[in-house]
């Protein structure tokens, strides 16, 4: 079965996963998830989440990424972020394994992809009103907490790493907002593919 997203390293052939594999405004750069220095669970986590619908489906893996949890409860995106997992380099330094009988270095697959599409390759970044990119882990963990508090993945903490009362409660609302918005899509989508009683009831009412 062929997977997307799944890459390694062209000199060192460690493997890795490819979270971007456009960065804005840099597009001869990814940034991809070093595997080898994962622990067990963080890396058994990630390659679920590769493998899932929403993982291959997904035009940036980064986009299944900011969706999903590791097992101690952490966002993966932002997890991997601030641990130095995710790192930024050069496209031409990375060849895709889609399965073990195929290689394509990553720079020639951006080529081919705008191409086909009739675009330049860094026109194939991320957008907008998707996901924001974020940069690899090469500046101090505090810089790479105020980048992220911007991008909204995370609360911003004080420079001592204890985080107080207010920024606790700020994210605690920021989860509950995150989380009835989740709440309000799935029960829309779940009366869309069958309608309660109540719903069916008023529908016919209205006829």
């Amino acid at each position: 079965m062929a997977l997307k997203h799944v890459g390694r390293l062209k000199k060192t052939k460690r493997r890795v996963i490819v979270a971007y594999r456009v960065v804005p405004k840099e597009p001869d750069h990814c940034i991809v998830v070093t595997t080898e220095n994962l622990m067990a669970d963080e890396h058994d986590s990630l390659i679920k989440t590769v493998e899932s619908d929403a993982g291959q489906t997904a035009y940036e893996f980064a986009e299944a990424m900011a969706r999903a949890t590791l097992p101690d409860g952490r966002n993966m995106l932002a997890g991997f972020h601030t641990t130095g997992k995710m790192i930024k380099v050069a496209t031409s330094e990375v060849e895709m394994i889609p399965d073990s009988n195929t290689t394509i270095s990553l720079d020639e697959l951006n080529n081919m992809i705008a191409e086909q599409r009739g675009v330049a390759v860094e026109d194939l970044a991320l957008q907008d009103d998707t996901p924001a990119p974020v940069a690899p882990v090469k500046q101090s963990s505090e810089e790479a907490i105020q980048e992220l508090a911007q991008v909204g993945e995370i609360p911003v903490t004080n420079t001592d790493g204890v985080i107080t009362d207010d920024e606790l409660a700020a994210k605690y609302r920021s989860d509950a907002d995150r989380l009835f918005k989740e709440a309000k899509r799935l029960r829309e989508q779940a009366e869309e593919l069958s309608p309660t009683k109540r719903a069916t009831r008023k529908k016919a009412e209205s006829v």
